[in-house]
Parts: C-alpha cells; sequence; structure tokens
C-alpha cells in the first residue's frame, strides 16, 4: 500500500530567529519513500540537514522576522501489516543488554523513574517477563488515563500524567514507557505519522502521533498505550528518551505557530495521487 503523508506549519517570528526542524522521514524508513519529503519554505530560506545523536534527521534554519510557511508533501510505501505482535519475546537482564539501549533504562526530561519505580514494582511485579509485560504496562495506562486533546499541555510529565489520568497520546507514551523502564525494560519515545487506516475515522483533526518502542528479544518492537491495538501505516519521523529529544521544531527565540495541518492517507495510485487541497489554503 502507499499512504500520503504531509504537512503544513505556519509560524511567526519577531525578529529573525535560528531553529531546529525535526520533520523528515526517520532514515530507516526514507528507502520506502515514492515521492521525497523534503522541505519547502515560503519565503524560501537556506536550510542545512543534519543527523543528530539518535539518528534523526533535522533541519537547521533562521527564520526570518515575520511569517514563514514550512510543508511538505510525499509518498511512501508501506507493508499494509499491523504493528508486530511477538508474546515470546524475551526480557533481557540488564547485564546482556546492548550498551547502546542503557540510556533507555534511565529517568529523562519527561519520565521520571525514581517517583514511579515503588509502584511499577508493587504493580507488575508479578506479570511474567517480556511480552506480557510490557502489554500489561499498556493495558493499565490505556484504562487508567483518559484520552482528550483539551488535556495537552507541553510540560506534562509521566508522574503528572499518572495522577491527573487525563492526557494526549505523548502522555500515554510517556507514562507507558517510564513503568517499563522502572521494570529494568529498555523503552524509548517516538513520534510520527499515523492516519485512520484500518480503523473508524475520527472527529478530529489529523495530528503527529506519539507512541513507544520496547527493547526484547535482541531489537525494538512498537507499543501503542493509548490505543492498545496494533495499527497500519505508522511512519516513523523520530526516536528519543521523551518528546524533548523530538520535538518537530525547537526555536531559539520567540515563535507563534499560526497555522498546524498534517495528513496520512492511503492512496492506489501513489503516481497520480493529487496533493491534498488544503495545501497552502489561507495563504
Amino acid at each position: 500500500m502507499y499512504l500520503r503523508i504531509g504537512f503544513e506549519l505556519g509560524y511567526n517570528h519577531p525578529q529573525p530567529t535560528p531553529v531546529v526542524l525535526m520533520l523528515s522521514v526517520h532514515e530507516h524508513r526514507r528507502r520506502d519513500l515514492h515521492a521525497p519529503d523534503d522541505l519547502r519554505f515560503g519565503p524560501s530560506i537556506p536550510s542545512s540537514p543534519y543527523r543528530d545523536t539518535f539518528g534523526n534527521c533535522c533541519t537547521r534554519i533562521v527564520a526570518p522576522a515575520g511569517p514563514i510557511t514550512i510543508s511538505a508533501d510525499a509518498v511512501i510505501a508501506d507493508s499494509g501489516l499491523p504493528d508486530v505482535v511477538a508474546w515470546d519475546a524475551r526480557q533481557h537482564p540488564v547485564e546482556e543488554l546492548p550498551y547502546e539501549t542503557l540510556m533507555f533504562l534511565l529517568g529523562s526530561r519527561y519520565c521520571e523513574t525514581q517517583l514511579l519505580s515503588d509502584f511499577a514494582w508493587s504493580q507488575f511485579g508479578n506479570t511474567a517477563l517480556g511480552w506480557p509485560r510490557v502489554q500489561a504496562i499498556c493495558e493499565f495506562v490505556h484504562s487508567h488515563v483518559q484520552f482528550g486533546y483539551e488535556h495537552a499541555r507541553p510540560s506534562k510529565t509521566a508522574f503528572e500524567a499518572f495522577n491527573e489520568r487525563r492526557g494526549v497520546c505523548r502522555d500515554f507514551a510517556h507514562l507507558a514507557l517510564t513503568l517499563c523502564r522502572c521494570m529494568n525494560i529498555p523503552a524509548r519515545y517516538c513520534t510520527g505519522y499515523l492516519g485512520d487506516i484500518g480503523v473508524l475515522l475520527s472527529d478530529s483533526p489529523m495530528d503527529f502521533s506519539g507512541w513507544f518502542e520496547a527493547f526484547l528479544g535482541g531489537r525494538w518492537y512498537t507499543f501503542d498505550a493509548r490505543h492498545c491495538v496494533p495499527r497500519i501505516g505508522r511512519v516513523p519521523i523520530a526516536y528519543g528518551r521523551d518528546a524533548a529529544d523530538v520535538a518537530i521544531s525547537t526555536s531559539f527565540g520567540p515563535s507563534l505557530l499560526t497555522r498546524f495541518v498534517v495528513w496520512t492517507d492511503e492512496v492506489a495510485d501513489p503516481a497520480s495521487a493529487s496533493r491534498p487541497a488544503l495545501l497552502h489554503a489561507g495563504h
């Protein structure tokens, strides 16, 4: 299957402002792109791509004073298969874990392992190791936290989401991956595209999505505590310790978001699929 993915973001800066963008499809999926996801800027400005320490594709710009539009529109091939489920995926003892996974056992900006460790061991200490334990964590978070865009707060941490019992997809991911880390399971935050493919269409506007991956059985597996069912058509953009590592834009100065539109749609013929009509609408 093919997916048309893209976005149009509008910002306004009172003065020339350095910005780091993290909006390109992750390196390991770039080979699947049927049409490139090159960033476009209006007005046209220079940009410099680079790879961060997590392997994410980033872009540096200096946004001019005034309004700027940042957009991309691409087609990517996808297997059309749901997230892999592997009930026999084993949990590694900490001493056997690859060195590069160890950072994903530690607390981070939004994931306070020290505040949730006692709860995690009391709640999940008797569950079976490996996949069943991560699944139990996801099911707990799914039932414990109520989803709602009105509950979004950029400063909300896993511990706050645990106590408030409300949040958006990033809060579900933060809480679940924090509980995994408390149980000595490496877990990393993921952000990307996830459309309403194979499920009922949502009435809410399309957005980027947040989920997490756990390291089991020698590889990273996708988990989604918000939906708690395997989904079709995930396209990762970035991985990190938590949302602080994968912000779609980081402005080094005042910045006002004026437009936010994202799309992820299945298309039958990538060669003839038209760009969404809403692109550049109102500009």
